[in-house]
């Protein structure tokens, strides 16, 4: 059937069918197209025997045109991507159209990861809540656009759609700080989280082409980097803990001193003051400290809380994962390398730039940093 889209867009209904899927993600395509452009869909296409949900012929005001080979999901894994674009490169090279084709996919939600692994792939995507990327050359055409981070449609009893809480934390941060091969088993006993909030998480994972594992058996690879990443979206270091600003008046020398003169103080230092000098992007100018008790280490470090002007950041935390496998700097007790990367990713001012030559180090330097 060839139609021109209406423009009515469906958000309020399930969207249980992909033709649904389908009709609401091109109207979205269809209201953002600039002036003077058109669309046409014809739903169900057979090319040379392979069957694409929809093939969009796309004319822009000077007559020209281009073609979008369209396959649609309900939902669509990260690790489902490059299968999927396979079948619509192969149907590409069977229609043998000398007019630019663009490979799309749509799905109800596209998750980050989703979005960024079909990008790299050359291909455009669009889903129901909005989120969208077309790029063609010529005719040329640039469309992009935001909708949902989180999947709308998830009630309870769904998959795990996100890494927020402190089992979850458990998890990535064993996954990030061991190396494979592991067991699912070997995984919970090394991050003392639950056997059912470990497989949630393992999955959601596995669906969004972070970790591979064979089928019923060991975890084989963890994309960590990527990980970091995905992880520091749903947990940051002031975002996620109950945070009191300090001001230690004779600065961070007198800071590390009072540490190193209070060792059974329960603490880890994070951020770029739990840096090895060698690897520091610049001098610290914040401290990033996690402890058990705020008011315990105001009192022995001899912190005054301030509301501006604070040099170190105290994080009370039910994230007892902060305080697993610590490293010595200078004497003093820091985070592992993956819970400071997590950290700078999400801190103030300079913080995000020192994750990344953080994270440059560690993708250098595995051995140094990952656990055996």
């Amino acid at each position: 059937m060839v139609a021109t889209l209406d423009t009515v867009v469906v958000q309020d209904v399930p969207l249980d069918r992909e033709v649904d899927v389908l009709r609401s993600a091109l109207s979205r395509v269809e209201q953002r197209l600039p002036a003077g452009w058109s669309l046409l869909v014809q739903d169900e296409v057979e090319i040379g025997g392979r069957r694409v949900d929809a093939v969009v012929q796309l004319r822009a005001p000077d007559g020209s045109t281009a073609w979008l080979l369209v396959q649609v999901k309900n939902q669509l894994a990260t690790r489902d991507v490059s299968s999927a674009l396979e079948q619509l490169s192969r149907a590409r090279e069977t229609l043998g159209s000398s007019e630019p084709t663009l490979a799309v996919l749509v799905a109800r939600y596209l998750p980050a990861a989703t979005r960024q692994q079909i990008v790299q792939r050359g291909a455009g995507y669009a889903d129901a809540t909005g989120n969208l990327q077309l790029m063609l050359g010529q005719p040329a055409l640039f469309l992009r656009d935001v909708g949902a981070t989180r999947d709308p449609w998830r009630g309870p009893g769904r998959p795990l759609g996100s890494l927020k809480g402190p089992p979850a934390a458990r998890v990535v941060r064993a996954l990030i700080d061991l190396p494979p091969p592991l067991s699912v088993l070997q995984l919970v006993k090394a991050s003392g989280a639950s056997t059912g909030a470990t497989y949630r998480v393992v999955e959601l994972l596995e669906g969004e082409g972070l970790i591979e594992r064979r089928p019923r058996g060991p975890i084989t690879d963890v994309k960590w980097r990527a990980l970091l990443e995905r992880w520091s979206a749903d947990y940051g270091f002031q975002q996620s803990n109950s945070i009191t600003a300090c001001l230690q008046p004779r600065g961070l020398d007198a800071l590390t001193s009072s540490l190193s003169a209070n060792s059974d103080l329960r603490y880890v230092l994070t951020g770029a003051l739990a840096i090895e000098p060698e690897l520091s992007y610049a001098p610290p100018r914040l401290a990033m400290l996690y402890v058990q008790n705020t008011a315990e280490a105001i009192a022995r470090l001899g912190l005054r809380p301030v509301d501006s002007g604070a040099n170190v950041l105290l994080a009370a935390t039910d994230y007892e994962v902060v305080f697993d496998r610590p490293q010595q700097i200078g004497g003093l007790r820091a985070a592992a390398k993956s819970q400071i990367a997590a950290d700078l990713l999400t801190a103030p001012g300079r913080g995000p730039a020192e994750a990344q030559a953080l994270i440059e180090w560690m993708s250098a330097n595995e051995q140094a940093w990952r656990a055996r």
